[in-house]
């Protein structure tokens, strides 16, 4: 790893503070004198141990899943509960003979639509999958996809195409109980959502789709060996990378720009939320660099670190030259081998402790998000001006992405945060609207997909530091759908999102514009870029 006296100098602290073992003995002043949303968050350090003992349980529920003749699983989710099973559904897909993964995340209606008509209800099963139980957008997709399977499998047997990941004692458990789930798994309740992708919420479905859940434990394992209180700090893998990201952010090099291989790229959609939400707050916090199109040295700022995440034997020869000619510029580089997939286990607790001991070191809780109930506060309250007048307020446009990117600066980032169906062609205009944001001003780009990023991104939007520039991108819904027994309609939830959160960042003074791209969301994103160029 990269070598750094400021680093070396952390790492010595840690190790006189006894860092390390402090925190695996469950010490929350670690992070703040007060414990409350730390003491009951350390479960993340253990809770594989548990997941070992279950592992038999969960092999055989995916038999009897497999034999049941199910062709796909919809995991119905938000944040902590759907980010970790994405990951697993990119990096190894369906094992031959287990059903195919779906993880369905967002309220934009042609995206709830697409999933609808991809699948036949009577043969598919759905997780509802929620810590609080009482998530808003699991609940609306269960109730959709509840009455397309009572029409489909008949109402006597549509309970058994369910069941639930959730804590003991949720509105979820009871729901389930009485609904008739085929199954309810109640997650220890001592971890957060971010925190929890090797607990149940992400086991769950690794080992429906047909992972080996034993291998993928056996690489956490590992980890937990070389990262435990007994080994030195200055050799422990994750104080290591700890150290560099909280070091490197308080020298102003806050934009963790995370690089893969390709077929390990869909990690970063688990490691941005890990980050952005444990760290962004205070007005601080690390500004992680997910999926933005690797580009030439020239056109990075002073500003990034760089961590590069290889797969042996991917295709990576566009990624190692891109890397080393980064690195010969300058710029601080992190390169962190994998011998295989499975190896993301152990990436899983790496990042996990990492995040952690960065908190640590910014003076951070980075176990609690503060800041998120702003953007639910406003969407309740946008959403109760709908009840009463059945409309909703209106969307104005205040401005334009180049009047937005004239306010950019060292040290600023764009976040996109779109409020569309994602496509390969969007995702392809997205690209490259980053590319030419990047190359033309200098700055970093994040990009989230609505309502998705909220309870991943969401967090540092508002807490973390002012030097985001947001940009909104809205569409028209052109075919709606009808949320049973809802006064309200995916397409009208949705948009009541978009503002809430447009408002909670104007109401933290943050730079932020909507922009409105009609029926053509792909047409409408590739115009921006081309203005930007």
């Amino acid at each position: 790893m990269l070598n750094d006296p400021d680093v070396e100098s952390a790492l010595a602290d840690l190790q006189r503070r006894q860092v390390i073992s402090r925190i695996w003995s469950g010490d929350h002043t670690v992070w703040k004198p007060d414990p409350t949303e730390i003491a009951d968050r350390l479960g993340w350090l253990t809770v594989t141990d548990f997941m070992r003992e279950q592992t038999p349980v969960l092999e055989a529920f995916a038999d009897e899943v497999r034999d049941a003749g199910f062709r796909h699983f919809v995991l119905l989710g938000m944040g902590g509960s759907s980010l970790g099973p994405e990951v697993l559904r990119q990096t190894f897909g369906s094992a031959p003979g287990y059903p195919d993964l779906i993880v369905l995340d967002s309220t934009v209606p042609a995206w709830v639509r697409s999933v609808a008509d991809s699948i036949d209800p009577a043969r598919t099963l759905f997780l509802v999958s929620s810590k609080s139980g009482s998530t808003t957008e699991p609940n609306m997709f269960y109730a959709y996809f509840r009455e397309l399977v009572e029409k489909a499998a008949g109402k006597d047997l549509a309970g058994r195409h369910f069941i639930a990941v959730t804590d003991a004692g949720t509105p979820l458990e009871q729901m389930g109980e009485k609904q008739g789930f085929r199954r309810v798994f109640l997650n220890p309740p001592d971890l957060g959502g971010r925190y929890s992708v090797l607990s149940y919420f992400g086991l769950v479905p690794a080992a429906i789709i047909g992972l080996d859940v034993g291998m993928l434990l056996d690489r956490v394992g590992g980890m937990r060996q070389v990262t435990a209180s007994g080994v030195p700090v200055q050799e422990n893998p994750g104080a290591r990378l700890g150290a560099m990201m909280g070091v490197n952010a308080q020298k102003g090099r806050d934009k963790l720009t995370l690089v893969t291989s390709p077929a390990i790229s869909g990690f970063g959609l688990w490691v941005e939320q890990l980050i952005a939400e444990s760290t962004g707050k205070e007005g601080l916090g690390i500004v992680p660099v997910a999926g933005e199109p690797v580009g030439t040295p020239e056109h990075y700022g002073d500003d990034r670190l760089f961590v590069y995440l290889r797969l042996d034997g991917d295709d990576n020869d566009e990624s190692d030259e891109a890397i080393k000619a980064i690195e010969a510029s300058g710029q601080p580089v992190v390169r962190l081998d994998l011998r295989d997939k499975y190896d993301l286990g152990a990436e899983f607790f790496r990042w996990e402790l990492a995040t952690a001991i960065a908190g640590s070191i910014l003076g951070i809780n980075p176990f609690d998000q503060p800041d998120v109930q702003a953007a639910k506060d406003m969407t309740e309250s946008v959403l109760g001006q709908f009840a009463s007048s059945g409309e909703l307020p209106a969307m104005e446009d205040s401005a334009s992405l180049g009047k937005l990117l004239e306010m950019a600066g060292p040290g600023d980032y764009l976040a996109i945060m779109a409020y569309v169906v994602q496509t390969p062609g969007i995702d392809l205009a997205l690209d490259g609207l980053r590319r030419r944001v990047t190359e033309r001003y200098g700055i970093a780009t994040t990009m989230g997909y609505g309502p998705r990023f909220l309870h991943s991104t969401g967090q540092l939007h508002k807490g973390g530091p002012a030097s985001g520039l947001f940009l909104q991108i809205t569409t028209e819904h052109v075919q709606d759908l009808a949320i049973p027994g809802a006064p309200f309609t995916f397409g009208v939830l949705a948009d009541a999102q978009a503002l809430g959160d447009l408002q909670a960042l104007r109401a933290s003074g943050r730079r932020a514009v909507r922009v409105d791209v009609g029926s053509s969301p792909e047409l409408g994103i590739r115009m921006m870029a081309e203005d930007v160029a």
